[in-house]
C-alpha cells in the first residue's frame, strides 16, 4: 500500500472513499493514484496494489467501473479498526498466526517470514523473502497492534488484547491447513476431554512452534496433534493463548496429561504419577519407562513458573 508503512489504513480509507464516490474507470483510479500519492507513477505497481484490494474483496469491477465490494461495503459502513481487523484475518490466513507468534517475544523481519512460511507453507513464499511479510507486518502495525523497536516488531497492548481473545473468538475459523499426501489434513479439531475448540491458526502456530511433532510420544502427524495448555483452559483463561503454556501433544497423550498421568516438571524432566499402570507397549515406552527423563523440549518453550504452579496442584508430586 502506498503511503507508509504505518499508513495502510489511511490509504485503504481514502481509496474506498474514492471509488464510492465516483465508481471510475480503471484509468481514472490510476490518475487518481498519481495524483494522490507522492513517487507513485507506475501502472503496474498501482494495479497490484488494486488487484489486491479486490482479493480481499474490498473492491469489484463492475462494466468498466471500480465499486465497493461487501468487505469495502461493511468496512466503510462500521468505519472501525476491529471490523477491519476481522476482515483482514478472515481473507488473510497467517495474520492470526503472526500475532500468536509475536506474544512471545519480538520479532526481526526475516523471522516473521520464517514463521508465516514455517506454520503456513501453502502462503508459497521463498525463505529469505521479506516483502510479503513486511506488507503484513505494516497492515498490524497501520491497525495499532504491532510496533517496531529497532530492527524487531512487538506487539502493542491492543496486540496483546487481540491475542488473548482470538483463541476463542476464532475457534469457528473454516481455515484448513495444506491437506497432506494421505489425504488428512488437520484443521480445526475439537479435543474429546474439555469439548473445546481453538482457533487453527493458533493450534497451527503451536505445532510449528515445535517442529510438528509431540515431544513425549514422537507423533509427527499434524491430525494426530492436539493443544495441551499446562495451566488449564477452563481455570487459568488469561493464559489460553500464551505460548510458553502450550505444546503438542498426541491425542492419546493429551489424554493422559490432562488426567495427570504424567507431567513435566521445571527442569523439563518426565514424571510418572506412581499408581498409573498399563498394559499398553506403546505407553510403558513413553510414559512409564521415560520417568525422570528430560523431554526434548526447546529452551523457555515453557515457562517454568507455570510447570510449576500446575504440578503444585498435583497431591503426587
Amino acid at each position: 500500500m502506498f503511503g507508509g508503512g504505518t499508513r495502510y489504513v489511511e490509504t485503504l480509507d481514502a481509496i474506498l472513499e474514492f471509488v464510492e464516490a465516483h465508481q471510475p474507470t480503471t484509468d481514472e483510479l490510476v490518475g487518481w493514484h498519481r495524483g494522490s500519492f507522492a513517487n507513485v507513477s507506475s501502472r503496474e505497481s498501482i494495479m497490484r496494489r488494486v488487484s489486491y484490494l479486490q482479493q480481499v474483496g474490498f473492491l469489484q469491477q463492475v462494466d468498466g467501473q471500480w465499486v465497493l465490494n461487501d468487505a469495502g461495503r461493511e468496512y466503510v459502513q462500521q468505519g472501525d479498526v476491529a471490523t477491519l481487523l476481522r476482515i483482514m484475518c478472515e481473507r488473510n490466513v497467517g495474520l492470526r498466526s503472526l500475532l500468536y507468534a509475536l506474544s512471545a517475544g519480538p520479532m526481526t523481519l526475516g523471522e516473521v517470514s520464517d514463521q508465516q512460511l514455517d506454520t503456513h507453507p501453502e502462503l508459497g513464499w521463498s525463505h529469505g523473502e521479506t516483502d510479503m511479510a513486511r506488507q503484513r507486518v505494516n497492515w498490524l502495525r497501520s491497525m495499532g497492534l504491532v510496533e517496531e523497536r529497532g530492527d524487531a516488531y512487538v506487539l502493542t497492548d491492543e496486540g496483546r488484547s487481540f491475542v488473548e481473545n482470538a483463541v476463542a473468538e476464532w475457534s469457528g475459523s473454516n481455515w484448513t491447513p495444506a491437506t497432506s499426501d494421505d489425504g488428512m489434513s488437520a484443521g480445526t479439531y475439537t479435543t474429546t476431554i474439555h469439548a473445546r475448540a481453538v482457533d487453527p491458526e493458533f493450534r497451527a502456530t503451536v505445532i510449528s512452534r515445535h517442529d510438528r511433532e509431540c515431544p513425549i510420544s514422537g507423533v509427527d502427524h499434524p491430525g494426530l496433534l492436539d493443544v495441551a495448555h499446562v495451566l488449564s483452559w477452563s481455570d487459568y483463561p488469561e493464559y489460553r493463548a500464551d505460548l510458553t503454556n502450550v505444546l503438542p501433544l498426541s491425542k492419546t497423550h493429551h489424554a493422559a496429561f490432562d488426567r495427570e498421568l504424567f507431567t513435566i516438571d521445571r527442569d523439563y524432566r518426565l514424571l510418572v504419577n506412581p499408581s498409573f499402570e498399563t498394559q499398553s507397549e506403546l505407553l510403558q515406552q513413553t510414559i512409564i519407562e521415560q520417568d525422570g527423563e528430560r523431554v526434548p523440549l526447546p529452551e523457555e518453550s515453557l515457562n517454568p513458573e507455570y510447570l510449576a504452579q500446575h504440578n503444585a496442584s498435583l497431591a503426587w508430586v
